[in-house]
């Protein structure tokens, strides 16, 4: 089960390993909070959506089953939508249009695919919280750089707002679409240096 959540933060994160859900990441992460936000109800959807699939896949015929996952999908995005509506209305409509489409979202979809229709429930939920924190992490930490960057805010809209003093100088393409991408292929290559450097040691060690 440890593995499971490890492969999802690491190994197999869905982002730097499989390039998925690559759309909600690159436009709402302006700040830390819509990252958060946008991670956690991602995996919500996913837990909810992993254990059910996982339960009904007995079920569901061969050649239904993708139409037969996205209206569970759906199911709990309608469900998470609602409650950011009645009791985080700025988070809401902050995300706007992204919340919906979580239901297209290829991680949601590719762990239905790929584990939960082939798992029991504890497994698939074990993976699905994984691969959720992996997503998160992902979104909030672009998210924290851009604002950091852009703003020169951390954490805004929120009790624990924190501001850089002027010093600190602002580039506004941290938080517009452009922004996004460079941050992004900063992370990536800055983890792929990373990891060729570490295969590198273990191989000289060798």
């Amino acid at each position: 089960m440890f593995k499971l959540i490890k492969n999802g933060i690491g190994k197999e994160n869905p982002v730097f390993a499989q390039a998925l859900g690559m759309c909600p990441l690159l436009a709402v992460t302006t700040n830390a909070f819509n990252g958060i936000g946008m991670g956690v109800s991602t995996m919500a959807v996913l837990i909810c959506s992993n254990l059910f699939i996982s339960l009904l896949r007995g079920f569901v015929p061969s050649a239904a089953r993708i139409p037969a996952y996205v209206v569970v999908i759906a199911a709990f995005v309608t469900i998470v939508e609602l409650a950011l509506r009645a009791y985080v209305p700025a988070l809401s409509e902050s995300l706007g249009l992204f919340i919906p489409l979580i239901v297209t979202n290829c991680l949601i979809l590719a762990r239905a695919e790929a584990f939960a229709s082939k798992n029991k429930a504890l497994p698939s939920i074990v993976d699905a919280i994984g691969m959720g924190l992996g997503f998160t992490i992902v979104l909030a930490a672009l998210g924290a750089i851009r604002e950091l960057l852009g703003s020169g805010t951390f954490l805004s809209e929120t009790p624990f707002e924190m501001v850089l003093p002027e010093v600190f100088p602002r580039t506004i393409l941290m938080i517009l679409p452009p922004g996004a991408f460079i941050v992004l292929g900063l992370m990536m290559a800055t983890l792929n240096v990373m990891g060729n450097r570490k295969k590198s040691k273990q191989t000289g060690g060798a």
